[in-house]
């Protein structure tokens, strides 16, 4: 495992970290037994940073973490993240008493004293022009109850606004090889303001694992479900925006990037890691089957010049004309 400074803080992060969205929920079914033992097959393998959110199953996920991770609490890193229990757009959510009050319910669902980082959960872009919620956030990390502090976004507009904060230490951003726009413009320039970059949906909500068809059905509780066409939330949260069926097509013309690398998922990751303004890819996982596989990518090659030209035409080309939602 490989080991990467979190922009200008003083974490150093595994570069193949986990997202615990899925074992919370809204993913179909889990079970708890599982999870715990992926999340330790994780951490033998030198996994030390993990991200939730206080609403990933009413907090479950934090609660599992908390499990996994008791008496490692020095040296597993959690980042956690808070507003969307509330209403987002109401600006008493971004409130101090209503940060403090999220704060504390992490930290006692997380069973620590600190959080290492702690995000805004896909905030609107009027509370980031607002900026009042950043001065809560200095606040938090001045008493010790917070590392650091950063913002998961969902457009390259937000997190350029979020870089003209200088407590902001961290972005988390949807970004893979379907979804390449944030690494023109966002990537260079949060890494020369030593921001950390941490690429959330690494695999396109599993289209990118090249294992779906057209006819796949998902669970009902399963956001792939419910959210296909953004019903619930933001639709890049979802397949990368792409229509279904679409992005199943589209993956197909890509499993050449398995050839030799193991297989799609490995490659696909793979190609995160060779940017160097990403600090930690955070893949979802369910068991430890998926643990193992994405932990494959440690042991993949990296892509040619000529290969990453090709799949920078094939987003251009094929792909970007399909994405829906603002990004």
């Amino acid at each position: 495992m490989q080991y990467r400074q979190l922009g200008s803080s003083e974490l150093k992060v595994s570069e193949v970290s986990f997202g615990t969205w899925a074992i919370g929920g809204s993913w179909g079914q889990v079970n708890d037994e599982e999870s715990l033992r992926a999340l330790s097959r994780a951490m033998e393998a030198g996994v030390n940073f993990f991200d939730t959110a206080d609403v990933y199953g009413s907090g479950h996920s934090e609660e599992l973490l908390a499990k996994a991770t008791k008496g490692k609490e020095d040296f597993i890193h959690i980042a956690t993240k808070f507003c969307r229990a509330g209403d987002i757009h109401d600006a008493a959510t971004y409130s101090e008493a209503s940060v403090r009050a999220y704060c504390e319910q992490s930290l006692k669902k997380l069973n620590r004293e600190r959080i290492d980082l702690y995000q805004i959960h896909c905030p609107p872009i009027e509370i980031l022009r607002d900026g009042s919620v950043f001065g809560v956030l200095d606040k938090l990390k001045q008493e010790g109850k917070i590392r650091e502090y950063g913002v998961s976004v969902e457009t390259v507009e937000e997190g350029l606004l979020c870089l003209e904060y200088p407590g902001v230490r961290a972005l988390q951003v949807i970004y893979n090889i379907f979804r390449q726009k944030p690494g023109n413009e966002l990537f260079p320039q949060a890494h020369e303001k030593g921001v950390g970059i941490l690429v959330r949906l690494p695999l396109a909500s599993g289209l990118l694992t090249g294992k779906f068809s057209e006819q796949a059905v998902f669970e009902p509780g399963d956001h792939r479900n419910f959210n296909r066409n953004g019903e619930s939330f933001n639709v890049g949260e979802t397949f990368a925006g792409l229509p279904f069926e679409k992005g199943v097509a589209l993956s197909r013309e890509l499993a050449w990037i398995g050839e030799g690398r193991g297989n799609m998922t490995r490659a696909a990751l793979r190609w995160l890691l060779d940017n160097p303004h990403i600090t930690c890819v955070i893949p979802g996982f369910k068991n430890v089957a998926q643990v193992e596989d994405n932990l494959g990518v440690l042991e993949t090659p990296s892509f040619t010049p000529e290969e990453q030209e090709r799949l920078r035409a094939f987003y251009e080309q094929e792909v970007h004309a399909h994405i829906r939602g603002a990004y």
